[in-house]
């Protein structure tokens, strides 16, 4: 009696589940399930008549397939890993490294906004368009079931659309702005990483998956060298700001006027002329030329004029002897 007890809580508490069953329990759809079986990424199912049994562990392993897919494995790449797994070594390593890299990027930290306060920091006039645009580019992001309010994940970026919509630039113009500088941004990140995985990082990937070994070594050099692409942007762009923000301002002052001190006598100072007259200048001299001809044109000009005050200064003279 006693093993026939032991038996039957055993039974019952391995759980047992027909497809539509494992389909409710993981989220997964059956079309879904039989294409993660033909794809060798899920167990083999026990067979009971002509019915197919699935337990415990096919229900985990579509939870683990969902999750990795969240992070953005492909189901090929997943493959691998479950193989990995299946023949004995671990994806600890592996989903920590996962975890690192999906980790927060920045300390700033997430914020919610109604509409009437977004309305407020933006003048008061409700702007249907600049809202939809906002989220699309998630700048904000729709609570669900709250309408009249919205999630900022970075309330940098929106105090930055408040402050240049409060010195007069459009909405269309700051969405706009923000949609070719994210391209920018996206590329020079794309390029960071290729570096790293390049220099860095490669030695990492000859295994596939990597063992949990390297894994963790790989998981705390992303930890290490999560803030040094921040920090340099952050240093190239104050630079370049300074540089061209200087050049900008003697553009717009005048080509006379100069932030800097005076330069010393004898010594050539820059002149910035029209882009048409540089234009100009090089269809008749070649690029190479425009420089000495500038500077040769000036001169002949300045030598014109002397000229000009003598010979005037000459004629005023003798003006005056005949009347005297």
């Amino acid at each position: 009696m006693s093993g026939g007890g032991t038996s039957t809580a055993t039974s019952r508490s391995a759980a047992e589940y027909r497809i539509e069953d494992l389909a409710h329990a993981s989220g997964a759809t059956v079309r879904t399930i039989r294409a993660y079986q033909d794809r060798g990424l899920l167990p083999t199912p026990e067979r009971r008549g002509r019915a197919n049994v699935y337990g415990d562990t096919h229900l985990a392993r579509l939870r683990q397939i969902a999750d990795l897919l969240d992070r953005g494995y492909t189901l090929a790449s997943i493959k691998e890993l479950l193989e990995a797994w299946d023949a004995g070594r671990g994806l600890g390593g592996v989903l920590g490294l996962v975890a690192e890299v999906h980790g927060p990027w920045t300390d700033e930290q997430a914020d919610r906004i109604s509409r009437d306060e977004l309305n407020r920091r933006f003048g008061g006039t409700q702007d249907d368009q600049a809202v939809a645009e906002a989220v699309e580019l998630g700048v904000l992001e729709p609570i669900p079931g709250r309408p009249d309010e919205f999630l900022v994940p970075s309330p940098q970026e929106l105090a930055v659309a408040v402050e240049l919509h409060g010195a007069g630039v459009p909405l269309t113009a700051i969405s706009g702005h923000l949609r070719e500088l994210r391209g920018q941004v996206e590329h020079i990140a794309s390029r960071f990483l290729e570096f790293t995985t390049e220099h860095v990082f490669a030695r990492y990937l000859g295994h596939r998956p990597p063992t949990d070994a390297d894994a963790a070594e790989a998981a705390e050099l992303v930890r290490r060298l999560r803030p040094l692409a921040q920090q340099t942007v952050d240093a190239e762009l104050a630079r370049a700001m300074r540089t061209f923000a200087t050049r900008h301002l003697q553009h717009h002052l005048g080509a006379d006027t100069s932030l800097d001190s005076a330069p010393a006598a004898g010594e050539p100072r820059p002149v910035l002329l029209p882009p048409d007259t540089i234009g100009a200048v090089q269809q008749l001299v070649g690029p190479q030329n425009v420089a000495a001809f500038v500077a040769a044109a000036a001169e002949r000009e300045v030598q014109a004029r002397t000229l000009d005050t003598l010979t005037t200064s000459h004629a005023e003279s003798r003006q005056v002897d005949q009347i005297g």
